[in-house]
């Protein structure tokens, strides 16, 4: 099998060296401390934060990506979403509104929400619409920092089953969590992050 994601003596000052292999439509569940280095880890394969060592993308080496290429491919989904436009619908390419809407209402989000401001928004919701803004290039491999962690039972649940059906689909995804039971659900692996360093629990 193929890797999806392959992560060889991937290491930053802070963290590491990391290896790991990810296949085609499987989750990598990553549990830890707050502080451990699970966020440092998703962003250094994202080549957000400085790091060293070498990563794959279905056998395609990160060093020969553009990072904005890159970060196309493996797309990195923050624990408190960013944005930069004023209204939520100006972050989406209006080919893709309508696509953007039917996701949002797959998460249990208002169709009125997607022409609000995003000042409006609440912490569960912004994090739901930074999941469609993810999802909608449908990326080979999705890196999801804590994606419901502000959110509600129902609203997890709808998270969760959108992420199975794409996985079904080929999407692999590496998922910190501070939830043990989503961890179980999801996650075809596990591993525990202490002190930068990851651990199989």
């Amino acid at each position: 099998m193929e890797a999806a994601l392959l992560v060889e003596a991937l290491r930053s000052q802070f963290a590491g060296p990391f290896e790991l292999t990810l296949g085609a439509g499987t989750c990598a569940a990553i549990t830890g401390p707050s502080g451990s280095g699970k966020s440092l880890f998703l962003r250094m394969i994202a080549d957000l934060d400085p790091n060293e060592g070498r990563v794959w993308l279905k056998g395609t080496e990160r060093a020969s990506v553009s990072a904005p290429d890159w970060r196309k491919q493996a797309t990195y989904v923050s624990a408190e979403s960013g944005w930069w436009a004023d209204t939520v619908v100006d972050h989406f390419a209006a080919s893709k509104r309508s696509e953007a809407a039917a996701l949002a209402a797959r998460l249990g989000l208002r169709a009125d929400l997607l022409g609000a401001p995003v000042t409006q928004l609440s912490t569960g919701e912004k994090q739901r619409f930074s999941l469609v803004r993810a999802m909608l290039p449908d990326p080979p491999v999705l890196l999801l920092d804590e994606p419901t962690g502000p959110l509600d039972e129902e609203s997890v649940a709808r998270v969760e089953l959108l992420l199975r059906e794409r996985m079904t689909a080929g999407t692999s995804i590496l998922l910190v969590t501070h939830d043990p039971n989503q961890a179980q659900r999801l996650g075809g692996q596990h591993y525990r992050m202490v002190a930068g360093r990851l651990e199989m629990p």
